[in-house]
């Protein structure tokens, strides 16, 4: 991994005010110029709007009305809105901290970490978890794409086509970035991503609208599906892990930061954050209607996958499911150049590969290959959101920024700044520990009926 922070040839020039020089050698500068989160640094603002919207409101989105089942109306609402108003909070302690330090920038999370708690440190603590949180985003993804694409297969044909595997989706879907994988940094994939974030409030307000035009469904219940008490809190702390899941779009926050141009008069922080601010209110605009009218019109019956609830019109559902491949699709892309930096960074800076084409070729083809292949073999939708939700999402974004605050700020023990951290730190704590028992008790159930390569 790189564990050197970016210096002052980040403001364009080769000093800043506090007189460092750029002392990179001439082949750290081509690696850097080559690596996908450094080469480039011309994003505009409203490049993060987007590429904020299409890390966040993605698979999690669709499984909000069955998280609001599983917690009931008032936890499901206190729960989503908090979550909101504290992942904002901790989004915007990390777009401070991005270049706290005069004439370095903190490109990666894991070079916050190491600021924060030291070089080795920093990466143990922060590398594994993000790798777990983009890796695993990733393979629902896979999951996420193939079911939206059997689904628009199974609509359209109706019963003049034969069954296809949900198998050979992952695949298809899979094909597509065998190919966008290659492109070369996240400003190449803003196309992509703006294409996403569009395609993640279609569907959203399809979601909610279809769900409106339906109609309150007869003999609806409200009560916990569950049957005993011990099933219903498993199903609760599993739905509790899908909520975190939602709101996880801090693990790539840094590295979407980084492409951004930054000067001492006109720091990155500020296009940033008004970029943040606007891709929170899609957030809401996403997350909230779905989540209270999918539960308010199936109540504990609706699937995992609102857009599986959904019959009727046929083109207009059709359509959302078409609109979630487009979306995850760009999400897939987002949660990947992390991925692809890290790999890229240790093979050319530890292993001393040489930067080119053939190493990139074949190193992101392994990992999507990889990808698909651990979703064919787990396509839990709601058991992976609980369970990836909870395990790994819960620290990145709920209360490792502000861990990292309290270490480097050293607030004044019980002032607001102090309290309002160990706050998060606590709930997210809490949510790490519960919610990944819940996800893996639901893929242990779903395993019980599925059959491998079906």
């Amino acid at each position: 991994m790189a564990t050197r922070a970016r210096t002052d040839q980040d403001y364009g020039d080769t000093s800043s005010n506090d007189g460092k020089v750029d002392t990179r050698t001439e082949r750290e500068k081509q690696i850097d110029d080559w690596l996908p989160i450094t080469s480039s640094r011309n994003a505009k603002w409203w490049y993060s709007a987007f590429h904020n919207v299409t890390a966040m409101v993605g698979a999690g989105v669709l499984g909000l009305p069955q998280a609001m089942a599983q917690l009931g109306w008032g936890p499901g609402m206190a729960v989503l809105f908090i979550s909101w108003v504290v992942t904002l909070y901790t989004l915007w302690q990390m777009v401070e901290m991005h270049e706290m330090v005069p004439g370095k920038r903190f490109d990666r999370y894991h070079e916050l970490g190491q600021h924060a708690f030291g070089e080795k440190l920093g990466l143990y603590i922060v590398v594994p978890q993000q790798l777990i949180v983009e890796v695993g985003v990733n393979i629902v993804y896979m999951v996420t794409g193939g079911q939206s694409l059997k689904k628009f297969h199974d609509l359209i044909c109706g019963d003049h086509c034969n069954d296809i595997k949900l198998t050979y989706f992952i695949m298809i879907f899979a094909s597509i970035h065998f190919v966008l994988s290659h492109l070369p940094n996240f400003n190449s994939i803003s196309g992509v991503s703006l294409a996403a974030a569009v395609m993640s409030l279609s569907y959203s307000t399809v979601a909610w609208t279809a769900s409106v035009k339906k109609g309150v469904q007869p003999n609806i219940e409200y009560g916990y599906k569950e049957l005993n008490p011990g099933g219903t809190v498993f199903s609760f702390f599993n739905a509790l892990g899908t909520v975190a899941f939602a709101y996880a779009g801090h693990n790539v926050a840094l590295e979407i930061q980084a492409t951004i141009p930054s000067t001492p008069e006109a720091p990155s922080k500020g296009p940033m954050w008004k970029g943040v601010v606007v891709a929170y209110i899609v957030v809401a605009i996403c997350y909230f209607p779905v989540a209270l009218i999918g539960y308010w019109m199936y109540g504990n019956s609706v699937s995992d996958n609102i857009l599986i609830s959904l019959e009727k019109p046929t083109w207009l559902i059709a359509s959302a499911n078409l609109f979630v491949v487009v979306h995850v699709i760009g999400s897939y892309q987002i949660y990947a150049m992390p991925v692809f930096d890290m790999i890229e960074t240790v093979l050319v800076k530890k292993l001393n590969f040489a930067p080119s084409f053939m190493l990139r070729f074949i190193t992101r083809n392994v990992y999507v290959g990889l990808t698909m292949f651990v979703a064919i073999c787990v396509p839990f939708f709601g058991g992976l959101l609980g369970f990836f939700g909870g395990f790994a999402f819960a620290p990145t974004t709920y209360f490792l920024p502000c861990i990292m605050w309290l270490t480097i700020y050293k607030p004044k023990k019980m002032s607001l700044s102090w309290i309002t951290n160990w706050v998060c730190i606590i709930l997210g704590v809490a949510l790490m520990v519960v919610s990944p028992i819940g996800g893996l008790r639901q893929i242990i159930k779903d395993a019980k009926t599925y059959k491998f390569f079906n």
